[in-house]
């Protein structure tokens, strides 16, 4: 479905509008219709019985096909289980308001479902969704800060099922060797300037009012060694982070004033059209770089924000799986999950989606062999840094989203803006 995931994760190019009242229709007239054969009973039917379980993911585009395509293979593989697809809106916050409309009207349906990346603990509270730990879930099997996403006050509410982190694309042809420090990366980014005139920009990222400031914002901390931690905002690392940021525009003139507005299309167009020596995105722009005709084909290198500490941070993207915590159907939703979470399956999707496999197993030679630049990416993904881990995300990512924007437009100075932001995020309850 290629899409950018609005408030939530954004990852995608094109953020294709669907018609959510309709969808929003659709997915509660699947509510009152319970895919449940045992009536309003709270037992799960077993995964070998004839059933339908109703599957609630994005539907449109490439991811769409790959989501279709691996129902086909499911159901050959599991014939007494059909899957039912109800799909989701494009746009994150919709889809999250259409499964949200669902819960409140206490439906068993559907049962199971996408999640992005920060919707479990606010879902988790609210008691929509189940526990996954009666399952025994391999956690080991996957990138480990995927796996923190999913869990809320001990339990494992939802399981990866693609990842996504943003790191930072670098003209290997202008720069051999990548940075290993954000002053490096100032450095090169000037050197680079100077030494070809269609490079103007220097480091382009996303500085606008919405959640990839803040994605962006999580990076930069690692480049000296900060953390977003709500309780503990205003340390010396962080301050040097947000100053870091400001100063790539106002001190260093490695960034353009631009920023500020830009989101994820607009770096990628600065750096698919060669003015833009660094730029700061996620996987999905790797594919498209090294798309025959780019003219930065041949020319890309990934790697995670340069971190002074030796630790850098990529902040987490992507899509997990849940359980209707009202399903009569979990045994069998759990086994598609497993399918959906399969070496094949995952590999399948990456190459024909671009949805990069959440398994770590599944980068192999199968997947380099038709997409090399999943060898790039897997390094990035092992840094992979979540969001607060909490049901008041959406308010604290709000007050951060002031504060960055605050800071890149000038408004105040690195220091004062963290100090008030922290002091607010203090009062915020979780």
């Amino acid at each position: 479905m290629k899409k950018i995931k609005g408030n939530t994760t954004p990852h995608k190019t094109t953020q294709i509008k669907a018609g959510s009242a309709l969808l929003s229709l659709a997915l509660l007239a699947s509510a009152c219709g319970s895919s449940s054969s045992s009536g309003s009973s709270t037992k799960s039917v077993s995964a070998s019985a004839k059933q339908t379980i109703v599957f609630a993911a994005g539907g449109l585009g490439s991811e769409g096909t790959a989501t279709k395509t691996a129902i086909a293979g499911f159901e050959k593989l599991h014939p007494n289980i059909t899957v039912k697809l109800l799909p989701l809106s494009s746009s994150s916050s919709s889809a999250k308001q259409q499964l949200t409309q669902s819960f409140i009207a206490g439906s068993s349906t559907p049962d199971v479902f996408y999640t992005d990346v920060i919707w479990p603990p606010s879902f988790a509270k609210a008691g929509w969704l189940m526990p996954l730990n009666k399952f025994h879930p391999n956690s080991s099997a996957f990138f480990s800060g995927e796996v923190k996403a999913g869990q809320y006050n001990g339990k494992t509410y939802a399981v990866p099922w693609f990842i996504n982190a943003e790191g930072v694309y670098y003209r290997k042809d202008l720069i051999p060797t990548p940075p290993s420090t954000p002053a490096q990366l100032v450095a090169d980014a000037k050197m680079a300037m100077a030494k070809d005139k269609s490079i103007t920009t220097g480091l382009a990222f996303e500085g606008a009012k919405y959640e990839g400031a803040v994605t962006a914002f999580i990076n930069f901390l690692g480049g000296f060694g900060g953390k977003l931690n709500p309780s503990n905002l205003n340390t010396p690392a962080n301050k040097k982070a947000l100053t870091f940021m400001h100063n790539t525009i106002y001190s260093y003139h490695i960034s353009p004033q631009a920023v500020t507005g830009w989101q994820e299309p607009n770096v990628q167009s600065a750096y698919l059209n060669g003015s833009a020596a660094f730029a700061m995105n996620w996987p999905y722009l790797f594919a498209l770089a090294e798309k025959p005709g780019s003219i930065v084909a041949g020319k890309t290198g990934w790697i995670p924000f340069p971190s002074a500490t030796g630790t850098p941070q990529a902040a987490l993207g992507g899509d997990m799986l849940a359980i209707n915590a009202k399903s009569t159907h979990s045994a069998a939703a759990w086994e598609f999950i497993k399918y959906l979470q399969s070496p094949s399956v995952q590999t399948q999707r990456a190459i024909s989606a671009g949805d990069p496999p959440a398994l770590k197993s599944a980068y192999n030679s199968s997947l380099y062999s038709k997409a090399p630049y999943y060898k790039q990416e897997k390094a990035v993904f092992k840094y992979a840094t979540p969001r607060p881990i909490t049901p008041a995300y959406p308010q604290i990512s709000s007050d951060l989203q002031t504060m960055i924007s605050s800071t890149l437009s000038n408004q105040g100075t690195p220091g004062a803006l963290l100090k008030s932001t922290a002091a607010q995020l203090k009062t915020i309850k979780g």
